[in-house]
């Protein structure tokens, strides 16, 4: 009953939000609502919330989405028994990404910032095992990085008298403590965004349950570091701008690269995910912002949907997650691969499906900008690269054999899940160009040689073909796997980033733990210490007690001692 009940609720109030954020575009209209709670040294403490189109568009997307995800978490998590509780966790993690949406301060920022973080462990944590356990460790404990950054922003921010930074944003951008804010807000939105080298926590947090996995990867926490990047592009100096689009397209090639190699169906989509934050950033570095919100939404739409299909995909293959036990699954759920195929056509950008108006105006952005042929390959590699291991995913888990096992109840019969797809399939087919009516007054003439414009169309060919080859090729053979292993384990793992972020960083930290604990701990300080000042009393006390047992028999002794001497001299 609860799940009905927020999923009107948020509906409802998705499409209020969406009009009213049409109206204001129109009229080019922001209210900002300012309560003071308290002051303090010309400090005051305002809670604020700032309401214009781009606020409340995305606030809009995300109470569809997350709409629909709990309608269909009402089947998908039918035998938990604590369903209510996940409902909930949902709904305060929908309402901290609303805070964060609505926030033109630093402080509210915070709150719904560091409730993101909270919510996401406790729902990262939801199965309670070891796995579970360690992702939401590594989860939390990045976001934290990102949570000192503000802190210290926060701190910074007092020299101006107040922490609602959207009024200081361009009048005080050449000053050094807007400088010193913009590139902490980047250090945070990295963290939340899971750019190079903080990226090994978002395939981690694959071991939430789908639903949030829906939601976490399309609207709210991996996109909140990118939204906060977009309301501060105007002081960002130019010095950010080239780190981050340096590190935002290293994260797109090697999140490409990782696909190509992974084999759990979560991970595969967590990792395109990243790839596409890093295309989000790179256009943002590039003074895109309202482009980089363009792909924001529609990237949004299709990933939820496409998280659905997996979950329904997992769910009916008793939790499995291998894409090497599926394929033929277009026999058994053709409603459901069908969705996905549709979700996958729009992230490789496939005419006229939504994503294909944002990523192919973003690629004509970049090949217009003189940014040197090494952005220009990254960004080309990379799509070639997402559009392979999107065919790699559709032959292993529609069209290729099948590989379950052969009892199985395989079959398009969850009528709630399918009708929370079916919510977003219009979306995914359509929003894309109502997107681009709404938010770009004026159509986009973009004039370039004919070889540059026909460039996205070769790429994605390339990576069909290498993507369908590579499907083909036996496990043995598989990307330099028999002749090359470490090649193969470097790519697989991120360029070993989970590594250098787990083992890596608590390996030395213990290693010295224990040297301490052996040669100090129980070593000289044992020694010196309190071991040796039990020895030392020991004794002192046994001479002690020699003496009082013999006192008599020694005042004897030293008394004939005396006469001895008396007599010598």
């Amino acid at each position: 009953m609860i799940c009905i009940i927020y999923f009107f609720m948020f509906l409802v109030i998705s499409i209020f939000l969406f009009f009213y954020s049409m109206d204001f575009m129109i009229s080019s209209e922001s209210i900002i609502f300012e309560i003071e709670m308290f002051s303090m040294n010309s400090t005051s403490i305002v809670m604020s919330l700032l309401f214009d189109w781009m606020s409340l568009m995305f606030a809009s997307f995300v109470l569809f989405i997350s709409s629909m995800v709990i309608y269909y978490s009402k089947e998908y998590m039918e035998g938990d028994l604590e369903i209510n509780r996940f409902i909930l966790l949902v709904v305060m993690f929908v309402l901290s990404m609303l805070l964060l949406i609505f926030s033109p301060n630093l402080i509210s920022i915070l709150l719904g910032w560091d409730g993101l973080g909270l919510v996401s462990y406790c729902l990262v944590i939801y199965y309670q095992n070891w796995k579970s356990y360690n992702a939401g460790m590594l989860t939390a404990l990045t976001n934290r990085l990102g949570d000192v950054a503000f802190l210290i922003s926060i701190s910074w921010m007092m020299s101006f008298g107040s922490w609602n930074y959207i009024y200081f944003l361009d009048c005080m951008k050449d000053s050094l403590e807007m400088n010193i804010i913009s590139f902490l807000m980047l250090f945070a939105a990295m963290t939340k965004s899971a750019q190079i080298p903080f990226s090994s926590w978002l395939p981690a947090a694959m071991a939430a349950p789908t639903p949030v996995s829906a939601l976490v990867h399309s609207s709210t926490l991996v996109t909140a570091g990118v939204y906060l990047l977009i309301r501060f592009n105007l002081s960002l100096s130019l010095y950010n701008m080239y780190l981050l689009m340096f590190v935002s397209g290293l994260t797109m090639f090697m999140a490409g690269l990782g696909a190509s190699y992974e084999f759990d169906l979560k991970k595969i989509i967590a990792l395109s995910t990243l790839s596409q934050l890093g295309l989000m950033m790179s256009i943002l570095s590039m003074g895109g912002c309202v482009l980089a919100f363009y792909h924001l939404l529609t990237h949004a739409l299709f990933k939820a949907l496409l998280f659905m299909c997996a979950g329904v995909m997992i769910h009916y293959l008793g939790n499995n997650q291998d894409i090497r036990s599926m394929g033929g699954l277009i026999n058994q759920l053709p409603l459901t691969c069908t969705f996905f195929i549709i979700c996958n056509l729009s992230l490789c950008g496939l005419p006229f499906l939504s994503g294909f108006y944002s990523k192919d105006l973003i690629l004509d952005i970049v090949s217009m900008n003189d940014l040197g042929f090494y952005v220009y390959l990254i960004y080309y590699f990379s799509t070639g690269l997402t559009v392979a291991y999107t065919i790699r995913l559709i032959y292993y888990v529609v069209v290729g054999n099948f590989n379950f096992q052969s009892f199985h109840m395989i079959k398009d019969s969850g009528i709630y899940m399918l009708m929370g797809m079916a919510g977003l399939i219009m979306n995914v087919v359509f929003m894309g160009s109502l997107l681009s009516w709404i938010i770009f007054p004026y159509p986009y003439i973009i004039c370039m040689p004919l070889f540059m414009k026909m460039m996205v169309i070769v790429v994605m060919l390339l990576g069909l073909w290498g993507g369908y080859e590579v499907s083909k090729m036996p496990m043995s053979g598989y990307l330099f796997s028999s002749n090359y292993p470490n090649m193969s384990f470097y790519f697989g793992s991120m360029w070993y980033m989970p590594y250098l972020s787990t083992f890596g960083m608590n390996y030395l930290p213990l290693m010295s733990g224990n040297l301490n604990y052996e040669v100090v701990d129980r070593g000289w300080s044992e020694y010196l210490g309190s071991q040796n000042l039990f020895n030392y009393i020991s004794l002192s006390s046994r001479i002690f007690q020699l003496i009082y047992k013999n006192h008599l028999k020694i005042f004897l002794l030293m008394m004939v001692l005396w006469i001895l001497v008396l007599l010598m001299f």
